[in-house]
């Protein structure tokens, strides 16, 4: 078996690398309004850019200081969301981590899961040191998915998005390679 794809599967859910084919979901993700409030975009992307992306990314995490995968449903093969590595520090051997679940299927355990099998790859194959995520105060969803897979919070940036004309805090949570 491929030491990859061992990493990578899990009991309900897969992550695979991003395909041409993957152009329409991402093109979904991306252009949530809804996304927009946690990343540090606020515009579409076109299906253009989308396509460029596809061709000109190695989906390398040494590359590109990036790594985007499908999350894949491993009963029916359809992607239900991307998860990131982005930020790579390879000095510190660091990076930041990003969920984005297609509304359809949210509260099924997806994120959780594909957390998990992320944290395992980026500790055990990678390694990593350690990896964060910033996420809105007010998004228990989200924060219930990093606490149960060992991120503890870290620190609080206040007022660091804006939201609907109102600034925000993010919680700063980190999970080390222990």
């Amino acid at each position: 078996m491929n030491t990859q794809s061992a990493y990578l599967s899990g009991t309900d859910v897969c992550l695979r690398a991003l395909e041409p084919e993957d152009l329409d979901f991402i093109y979904q993700i991306e252009n949530n309004p809804s996304h927009w409030t946690v990343s540090d975009f606020s515009v579409p992307y076109s299906r253009y850019a989308i396509r460029k992306y596809l061709a000109d990314s190695r989906n390398d995490l040494f590359a590109d200081r990036q790594l985007r995968l499908v999350v894949v449903q491993r009963s029916t093969g359809v992607a239900v969301g991307l998860i990131d590595l982005f930020s790579y520090d390879p000095m510190h051997a660091r990076a930041e981590v990003g969920i984005a679940v297609h509304e359809d299927y949210r509260r099924r355990g997806y994120a959780t899961q594909a957390l998990r099998l992320l944290c395992d790859y980026a500790f055990r194959f990678l390694p990593l040191h350690q990896l964060t995520a910033c996420v809105l105060l007010g998004n228990e969803a989200s924060l219930r998915v990093f606490r149960s897979c060992g991120f503890t919070e870290c620190g609080v940036l206040r007022q660091w998005w804006r939201v609907g004309g109102t600034y925000q805090d993010a919680l700063v949570l980190q999970r080390l390679n222990e």
